[in-house]
């Protein structure tokens, strides 16, 4: 498989705003941590905001790196709430390090943990076996030549991807190679506005369909952890599908005419496009006995998840580690464990794992709850309708996902706020699972700015476009989401239930 093109060192600006970052999250800690009690809000809350605050700007900041920064506000949580009376005790001793370790950790416990490093080891073992790449390119091999139409291929490829790849960034990291390899098949110039557009709508159907597809991205892994860890109940695959496919359906329709209007392609057709796909595609070989047993394996996981709670009661997690075991098995899986850890990305499981137990640990100790009131209180949410709710917090994490580069840090961050946001408010009949459930699809517009997710700077690595591109044709796509999220928060999903509970 071709190398995946490497994100663009850091800038002389960023040079400087990471010790910024660093400096400035620190000042925050201690401010907070330091100033007079809050009223209503226990000490350990007081100093879970100041954790809040210090994991916000260093993550904002990419002052530190994500794994390294899950260590420290692990270590943060473990020394600062030793010190401070329980929740449930404002009266009483502090609660001692093992009760904050076990808070710091139990984010590692959660059923969506597992699940997300059971993606990883799907997203490598697609990777070791080349399915990910002969999938690809079967499908644009049905291509013809017009631009257009590669274009559509390429998106239609990112759609399949997202099935079988449980990791946005996996997916993009395989079909970026791809891109740029026809891209020099077929002589046209890296700089190119074909070549741009390319690949910039590789980057954005992954986002895209991230929120059709709940096992597509991590992100929504942590928002299905807090539902289950509050309420005691889960979303399957086929109802977080039906809520959020068809909005990704017509969204996808929108980045297709966004992209090639706003960066049409200088030609019309590639001549020898197909020709060149195919002869990609036969250097492959046949399929090797790998191959079909990792796509056996697939098809009956994806099975498993789109008939959870309908033909049978495995949940996804469950059935997701099955497949795992199965894959690793001698002769009959088709990777070995020292294969699987090849590039394993352990960080995101512990940044993931370390944000669950942030977000808990706001929840346990009523800061989540104070901070919802205060958003409550001063956005007038009190007696607003669920539209109106939706449509607040869904500009509001819009906004702040501008100074996110991982959309599972930002529902790390945002996702038990909003909870406690939905219980606070006072609207008759409000589906808070459901309400939680469309917020978590905002979480995945980060279609603005490369540094809004790491798949788009694996696009940005292949300096195909300038950040411009990315910007400008990013902007409308967000707006053309905005105007969908409008239309199915008016029609569709009210009929369907998900923001209000039926009379």
């Amino acid at each position: 498989m071709n190398a995946v093109p490497a994100p663009l060192s850091d800038s002389a600006g960023g040079g400087i705003v990471k010790p910024a970052g660093m400096v400035i999250a620190l000042a925050a800690l201690l401010a907070i941590a330091w100033m007079p009690a809050l009223e209503g809000l226990p000490r350990s809350g007081q100093l879970m905001l100041a954790i809040l605050a210090f994991a916000v700007i260093v993550w904002m900041t990419e002052a530190l790196d994500y794994a390294v920064s899950s260590l420290v506000i692990g270590a943060l949580m473990v020394f600062l709430l030793a010190y401070a009376p329980d929740a449930a005790k404002p009266a009483g001793p502090g609660m001692g390090t093992a009760v904050a370790l076990s808070l710091a950790l139990s984010g590692f416990s959660n059923s969506a943990v597992a699940l997300v490093a059971a993606a990883c080891f799907i997203a490598a073992a697609m990777s070791a076996t080349g399915l990910d790449r002969r999938v690809a390119l079967t499908v644009l091999s049905k291509v013809d030549a017009s631009t257009n139409h590669i274009v559509i291929g390429a998106m239609v490829t990112g759609f399949l991807l997202s099935f079988i790849v449980p990791s946005t960034t996996a997916r993009v990291a395989c079909l970026v190679p791809i891109m740029m390899g026809f891209i020099l098949a077929f002589k046209v110039d890296k700089r190119s506005r074909f070549a741009g557009l390319l690949v910039i709508t590789a980057a954005q159907t992954a986002s895209v369909w991230n929120i059709g597809i709940k096992t597509a991205a991590a992100q929504n892994m942590v928002a299905i952890g807090f539902i289950e860890k509050q309420f005691g109940v889960g979303i399957t695959w086929a109802q977080w599908f039906m809520a959020g496919a068809p909005f990704s359906a017509l969204l996808s329709v929108a980045v297709y005419f966004i992209m090639t209007r706003m960066m049409k392609p200088e030609m019309k057709e590639i001549a020898g496009g197909r020709a060149t796909i195919r002869e990609q595609l036969e250097s492959l070989g046949p399929m090797t006995g790998r191959q079909w047993k990792l796509l056996v394996i697939v098809v009956v996981l994806l099975a498993f998840w789109a008939t959870e709670k309908v033909l049978h009661d495995f949940d996804t997690s469950s059935t997701t580690i099955a497949a795992i075991a199965l894959m690793l098995l001698p002769r009959l899986g088709v990777m070995d464990w020292k294969e699987s850890q090849r590039g394993f990305p352990w960080g995101t499981v512990l940044l993931f794992a370390v944000g669950i137990s942030v977000g808990t640990a706001l929840l346990k100790t009523n800061a989540a709850g104070w901070l919802a009131g205060l958003i409550v209180q001063h956005l007038g949410l009190q007696q607003a309708g669920a539209f109106t709710i939706l449509m607040l917090l869904s500009l509001f994490l819009i906004v702040i996902h501008l100074g996110f580069a991982s959309a599972t840090a930002l529902a790390s961050t945002m996702v038990p706020i909003i909870i406690s946001v939905l219980l606070a408010v006072q609207t008759p009949d409000i589906n808070v699972v459901g309400m939680t459930m469309l917020l978590q699809f905002v979480v995945s517009f980060g279609f603005i700015l490369p540094v809004n997710a790491p798949q788009n700077m694996i696009a940005y690595g292949t300096d195909t476009f300038d950040a411009r591109d990315f910007v400008r044709t990013g902007l409308v796509i967000t707006l053309a989401a905005a105007v969908l999220l409008v239309i199915f928060a008016l029609t569709y999903w009210p009929w369907m239930g998900y923001m209000t509970k039926p009379a």
